[in-house]
């Protein structure tokens, strides 16, 4: 069988898991409409999801669809196969900047970044030239790349965008039925949330990955290509570069989970008046976490 792309890929992978928790062997699997919900993918991901089971021995045939096995450990697909090369490319570029490979005003070349990614140079140009439209990179005259220093000005502005299509997304949630797959989701990083609250103190450095995990799920079920584009300079600037300013980054991560455990709670209990509060509560203080470290990087630039 020909490589799966990256989206059957991932629906494998939540069919597994689900088929895993709750289809025992010889029970039949969902049907074709249940799945497309539960893999988030189209219904050609679902038919090849399905020939991969075939092919692994789960199900007999595209017909015969009873579980003939449990998955096991290598029916799943690597973490690290379920990224494109723009997500690698993404994913180097943020923790550069996050780990301070990249401060503000970092030159860097598009050669470097394919070194780090293990993509092509080319596909590096792409990504990065459509990324620049954000504001957030911008191309040397001479040849390489600049990670721009952002201004009040910005913060204020891409704040203003991000809350409209957050709490646009606390909305969409409201219509959904309730047997939605989201709220399994929404669920599930509820719980992670919680344990990360729970956890000591200096646990809270993981919280950048999952603060844009949670995010990320929020504005994907508005299914607005504007909403994703900008979701990706909100992770950049938000999620990543104002946290070059690290003296205050242990207590700002805790009250930051708390805030998100705000969120989810009443996301899961359908409570959306008190979920709109909880998301501008949160984006409130995100901003000012962001104004607070360009005035310090300000002030630092000057005093320098």
């Amino acid at each position: 069988m020909s490589k799966l792309p990256t989206t059957s890929r991932r629906c494998t992978n939540l069919l597994l898991q689900y088929i895993d928790d709750h289809v025992a062997v010889g029970e039949p699997l969902p049907t074709e409409v249940r799945m497309t919900e539960l893999g988030q993918g189209s219904r050609t991901a679902i038919r090849s999801t399905l020939a991969y089971f075939i092919e692994r021995g789960l199900i007999a045939g595209m017909k015969e669809r009873q579980l003939l096995r449990k998955p096991r450990e290598d029916d799943w697909f690597d973490v690290a196969e379920l990224h494109s090369g723009t997500e690698r490319l993404q994913q180097v570029l943020m923790e550069r900047i996050y780990q301070r490979d990249l401060p503000p005003g970092a030159e860097f070349s598009e050669a470097e970044l394919a070194r780090a990614s293990g993509v092509s140079t080319i596909a590096v140009r792409e990504f990065l030239i459509g990324f620049s439209r954000h504001g957030l990179i911008e191309k040397k005259p001479r040849g390489g790349w600049r990670l721009c220093a952002f201004d009040p000005s910005f913060a204020h502005e891409l704040g203003e965008v991000r809350e409209m299509f957050e709490l646009k997304a606390i909305e969409r949630v409201a219509a959904l039925p309730a047997g939605d797959p989201a709220f399994e989701r929404l669920a599930e990083l509820l719980a992670r949330h919680e344990a990360l609250g729970a956890a000591p103190a200096a646990s809270h450095a993981e919280f950048p990955p999952l603060d844009r995990e949670f995010h990320t799920f929020l504005i994907g079920l508005l299914g607005n290509r504007f909403a994703n584009s900008l979701n990706d300079a909100v992770s950049l600037v938000f999620h990543y570069h104002y946290q070059w300013d690290k003296r205050d980054e242990l207590p700002r991560n805790q009250y930051a989970v708390q805030e998100h455990v705000a969120i989810l709670r009443a996301l899961v209990a359908r409570d959306v008046p008190a979920a709109l509060a909880a998301m501008r509560t949160h984006l409130q203080s995100s901003r000012s976490t962001m104004l607070r470290a360009l005035r310090n990087r300000e002030k630092a630039l000057r005093e320098a």
